[in-house]
């Protein structure tokens, strides 16, 4: 799998972490941008390249963005068809369990009932560790396949 990555200045630092992390994982990486550290750079242009990327490929490639709350960035690459975009800034502090009484935590569940193609993390609130964490656990873990969520993701898609 092809994991394209895309930050602005407050995902930069993170993403220049990840990538090679991602990689000892086994996994091919392209970066979109920004390619160096400019507090002036805007991260449509990043995110939404990552994303189209994304889109031209959903079932051998998945997208990590990175800026400084991923708020932004999610919201960029959600406007391409196809994108899948979830925001992720740390687990909650208190656990869940879905319809099916299965505890849930934040990252799979993503993965699990959302299909979710585009990790945007929030650069400004992980450490690195929690990222690498989070970004291991989106990447090994499949869409569960129920039919609920489909028929949500076919709602969605106007079908």
């Amino acid at each position: 799998m092809k994991v394209y990555f895309a930050s602005d200045h407050g995902g930069f630092p993170l993403k220049e972490v990840l990538k090679p992390y991602v990689q000892s994982l086994g996994y091919e990486i392209e970066d979109m941008g920004a390619y160096t550290l400019d507090m002036n750079d805007d991260y449509p242009v990043f995110v939404q390249a990552a994303a189209r990327k994304v889109s031209e490929d959903p079932t051998g490639s998945r997208g990590i963005v990175i800026g400084g709350s991923g708020q932004g960035e999610a919201f960029a690459a959600n406007r391409i068809k196809g994108v899948r975009a979830v925001v992720y800034y740390g687990e909650p502090a208190r656990k869940q369990t879905d319809a099916d009484g299965k505890q849930l935590d934040m990252i799979t569940s993503t993965r699990e009932h959302n299909d979710s193609n585009v990790l945007s993390l929030a650069g400004r609130f992980l450490t690195e560790e929690e990222a690498k964490e989070a970004v291991r656990r989106w990447l090994v873990t499949p869409h569960g396949g129920s039919e609920r969520h489909a028929r949500r993701h076919r709602m969605l898609d106007g079908k």
